[in-house]
């Protein structure tokens, strides 16, 4: 055994902060601490030592916000809001409008009917999350998903879409189990009408097995019906968001890429999750369950063939050299992905007569990244004619004439317009881990990238919402199941 690091994380039990040790062993990477109360809990944290390394070469640590929502008091993560411990910005904003749902999800952590009271925030409450979130500085969040719950239910949704991009988000997407899109194609017109960007689409495999397992229900055709829908509205940007279950549809990564693949005109990219274990779980039961980062990498290498290589992936901050690049030239903010390199992993597949090819292919990626430093190091020192030329020179990175034209538009106009055009002619492949209380860890929560806005003020990390915070907001703000059924005369799980 090799300690690696000291963190801090949480008991599960208890939610006390508690120190903790992230240590190799048998090359896999694991994160322990002890409760006085509860007792020591070891928890898989990833499943390649070398792979996790190479990931930590990549770390980039952000400056945070400038005007914090909360002060340092009870520490982190309790003061989430955001503290002034914080050091990333909001990449990603969410707004749950409902935690009502029509589905009944066994792995859903926010569900009406799992927590008993129903939370659903006005529309002047939602209107005051997204002016807070707007109002961060240096940079306002731009990118927004509208979720829940099942969003769709609320029938209002098409006006908190156009709020927001009244307010400034250029991005803004449904996070959608796809049940109420796939019976109505004008309900798909509509937000595209509305200014929807993406589709965040809940799609966990391509037998019907893998949703009656996941979902309690056979949902195989209703993502079928869905996707077609999305199509015929004209919505062109669809993510296919997996949950990944050991055991369960481990084996079907493959064949959700060529799945997107021979979709990819609708198709932007596919967003992997290993599911996070909540609730007292034992450890034998909890290692039988546990599907790390790593794991997805190996099985996408070992169902494309080899195709798409644990090496083609990449973590989040690899980009955050770019965004601080192209600022300092134009001398503007941009949203930094600076996560923590242990979050999540990444790559990009081209698509071109029906073959994908990986970024690795056509770009140096660390060579380019390098280069990015280099243009930001003369840029800060106050030589932007240097930082424009060493820009140039990046461009023997990348090889092919068509990526150097859509990559060279992004770095100088830095426009959400030239990102979807390069976003377009690519596929994202890419696993993001939410931490659970078991495998948590203080040090990946200050870099979090992903921000709930609730209505009481704060902006809440995405792994301390969910794993601590959720209940006290919604019960807080929420109103029990009953008497909601009784005000609105119908069920929670009702759409219209």
């Amino acid at each position: 055994m090799k300690v690696i690091k000291s963190t801090k994380s949480i008991c599960p039990e208890c939610f006390q902060a508690l120190d903790a040790e992230i240590y190799e062993d048998g090359g896999k990477v694991f994160i322990k601490k002890t409760c006085p109360q509860h007792g020591e809990y070891r928890e898989l944290y990833w499943s390649d030592y070398d792979q996790y390394i190479r990931a930590e070469k990549f770390r980039f640590d952000g400056e945070g916000i400038e005007n914090p929502r909360t002060q340092k008091v009870r520490g982190c993560p309790f003061d989430c809001g955001i503290c002034p411990e914080h050091k990333s910005h909001t990449a990603l904003a969410i707004i749950d409008v409902t935690n009502r749902c029509n589905l009944k999800c066994p792995v859903c952590f926010a569900n009406a009917s799992a927590a008993g009271y129903v939370y659903e925030p006005t529309a002047e409450e939602i209107t005051g999350m997204l002016e807070n979130l707007r109002a961060t500085k240096p940079v306002g969040a731009t990118a927004l998903q509208f979720s829940g719950g099942e969003p769709t239910i609320r029938n209002e949704l098409f006006d908190f879409v156009r709020k927001a991009k009244e307010l400034g988000f250029r991005h803004v997407e449904i996070n959608t189990n796809g049940v109420r899109i796939s019976k109505d194609v004008e309900y798909a017109k509509q937000l595209k009408e509305a200014g929807v960007s993406t589709i965040y689409l809940q799609f966990d495999g391509l037998t019907p097995d893998v949703y009656k397992f996941i979902r309690g229900v056979d949902l195989l055709e209703t993502k079928m019906k869905a996707i077609q829908n999305l199509r015929e509205a004209g919505i062109h940007s669809i993510v296919l968001v997996v949950t990944l279950v050991k055991g369960v549809n481990d084996t079907q990564l493959g064949d959700i890429i060529n799945f997107a693949k021979d979709n990819f005109d609708v198709v932007r990219c596919i967003n992997v999750q290993p599911v996070s274990l909540c609730g007292r779980i034992p450890q034998q039961e909890r290692e039988k369950m546990r599907i790390t980062i790593t794991d997805f990498m190996r099985l996408v290498e070992e169902q494309t063939d080899g195709n798409v290589k644990t090496s083609d992936f990449y973590p989040v901050p690899t980009v955050a050299p770019i965004a601080k690049a192209v600022g300092s030239i134009q001398d503007k903010h941009f949203i930094e992905f600076t996560g923590h390199p242990h979050c999540g992993m990444a790559t990009y597949l081209f698509v071109e007569d029906g073959k994908t090819t990986p970024i690795t292919r056509i770009a140096n990626v660390e060579k380019f990244t390098d280069a990015m430093k280099k243009v930001y190091e003369e840029a800060q020192k106050g030589n932007k004619n240097r930082a424009k030329l060493r820009l140039v020179g990046a461009a023997r990175h990348v090889k092919f004439s068509f990526l150097r034209k859509y990559v060279f538009r992004v770095l100088s106009e830095g426009s959400y317009e030239s990102l979807g055009d390069l976003q377009r002619k690519s596929l994202l492949l890419t696993s993001m881990h939410f931490m659970d209380p078991y495998n948590f860890d203080l040090e990946r929560v200050q870099r979090c990238l992903i921000h709930y806005a609730v209505p009481d003020g704060r902006i809440i990390p995405f792994c301390t919402y969910n794993s601590i915070h959720r209940p006290e907001v919604e019960k807080k703000l929420g109103v029990p199941i009953e008497q909601w059924q009784n005000k609105h005369k119908v069920e929670i799980s009702q759409a219209i």
